[in-house]
């Protein structure tokens, strides 16, 4: 592996060292220990959920091909599971409100479980039916654990802003720290002991049954609107009502939905930007270095939310503006230098510069996260939270299933495919330029 990785990865870890230890009195949310140990319980169960979703991404697409599907049958696959996630997860999901989060959660894990067990199976039909299952898995990851968190947050009466503590320290383990060691665990269990492709996700299924233990016996119930005789099509009015009467809610909605949209997108065109000629990268390393990003992201957000005097919604735009210029070098780089990598070869200066930019996307997409998910405790109404918080999630969904659609066509799925280089290029170009503007109007409908 080339010392530029290495090297760009301790630089930005010697960065995060320098944020964390930067932190002054002005930077730290000054709690309780009652407060502590009630943050420490979620960061526990949100770690070990998102360390079973974690576990399974680099080796979904390997397990398939292992089983002798092309890639359009991958394709349909991915489509499944988002679709589910937009049609069966934003139902389940909306239970949660009525049913207890609690309870939300349990189904999660038991979900997920399901789906893993499923990938012992070379059977397309029950690969299907475990996509599916894991898009419901996803809608629940997604709402059930904030909602529950931010109603016992305030039935425990602690502080709203001790709230942006705990977002931001989710966001930094769950979505950064755990990421990078579930990569390095799969990559051990698949590959260093040979134990196959099946195998993380066997221990994905293994630490979301420890995940649900801690839940069965450490958490308590909550509730959304529990009323009798209101059905799930009342829930789904009232939530409709509340984004429709409530612009503040809408536009909270328009925002997640632009920038998730184009970080998710970012997640399928990334490796043909940094290598359009085939050239060797190490895609975990790039990862790690993605997820260490993210970490820092989420650093600043926790010191910027600490300082009262520094609104969410102002900063937020700057990210967004960041985050569009960032995702627009790819064409500003490729007007001005041309690619000299070739098949095999080593990360070309484009693609040294074009990792640089990805890294600060992934810093912003860091920053975001908690921040968003503070913005949402503050104006989206308790009775309805998760049924509100998974139709967020539909215009996202949407909108990567047509991506994955058109993806699957363009022969994007596998890295290494031989593609023509200038209608790659091309389109390429013209996908970021398409993020560059959902994360400018992302910037724009910020007016909370």
């Amino acid at each position: 592996m080339e010392n530029f990785y290495i090297a760009l990865f301790l630089a930005f870890l010697f960065f995060l060292g320098a944020v964390e230890l930067g932190k002054t009195n002005k930077d730290r949310i000054v709690t309780s220990e009652v407060f502590s140990a009630f943050k420490n319980n979620y960061l526990l169960v949100y770690c070990l959920m998102m360390a079973g979703d974690w576990l399974q991404g680099p080796y979904v697409y390997y397990l398939y091909t292992q089983y002798g599907f092309n890639k359009g049958d991958i394709g349909r696959l991915f489509i499944a599971g988002f679709g589910s996630s937009m049609i069966f997860g934003t139902c389940v999901g909306s239970l949660g409100d009525k049913y207890g989060r609690k309870r939300a959660s349990i189904t999660y894990c038991i979900t997920y479980i399901l789906s893993c067990m499923t990938k012992h199976s070379p059977e397309y039909k029950v690969l299907m039916v475990g996509r599916i299952l894991g898009g419901i898995a996803t809608s629940l990851l997604f709402s059930a654990f904030e909602s529950w968190l931010v109603a016992e947050h305030f039935k425990r009466g602690f502080e709203a802003q001790w709230l942006s503590l705990t977002f931001s320290k989710a966001v930094f383990l769950g979505n950064g720290l755990v990421a990078i060691l579930s990569g390095l665990g799969a990559n051990l269990l698949a590959d260093t002991l040979s134990l196959g492709p099946v195998s993380p996700f066997d221990a994905a299924a293994c630490i979301l049954a420890i995940g649900m233990a801690v839940i069965i016996y450490t958490w308590s119930e909550n509730y959304g609107d529990s009323s009798e005789g209101k059905g799930l099509l009342t829930q789904f009015k009232a939530a409709a009502s509340a984004i429709t009467s409530d612009e503040k809610i809408a536009l909270l909605g328009a925002i997640q939905s632009l920038f998730e949209g184009s970080m998710y997108t970012f997640v399928f065109l990334w490796t043909p930007a940094l290598s359009p000629n085939d050239e060797d990268i190490p895609h975990g390393f790039i990862f790690a270095t993605f997820m260490l990003s993210s970490m820092i992201g989420s650093s600043l957000a926790s010191r910027l939310m600490a300082r009262s005097s520094i609104r969410v919604e102002s900063y937020l735009q700057v990210v967004f503006l960041v985050s569009a210029a960032m995702l627009f070098s790819p064409v500003a780089i490729n007007l001005f230098m041309k690619s000299s990598g070739h098949k095999g070869g080593s990360l070309t200066p484009t693609g040294r510069l074009l990792l640089l930019a990805f890294c600060i996307f992934e810093t912003c997409v860091g920053i975001f996260w908690p921040s968003i998910m503070k913005l949402r405790s503050q104006y989206v109404p308790e009775e309805s939270r998760s049924t509100i918080l998974n139709f967020f999630r539909i215009p996202v969904n949407i909108f990567v299933c047509v991506i994955l659609y058109n993806v699957s066509n363009l022969d994007f799925f596998s890295p290494f495919s031989s593609y023509n280089f200038r209608f790659l290029k091309g389109v390429r170009s013209y996908s970021f330029s398409l993020l560059c503007l959902i994360c400018l109007c992302g910037m724009i409908v910020m007016e909370i």
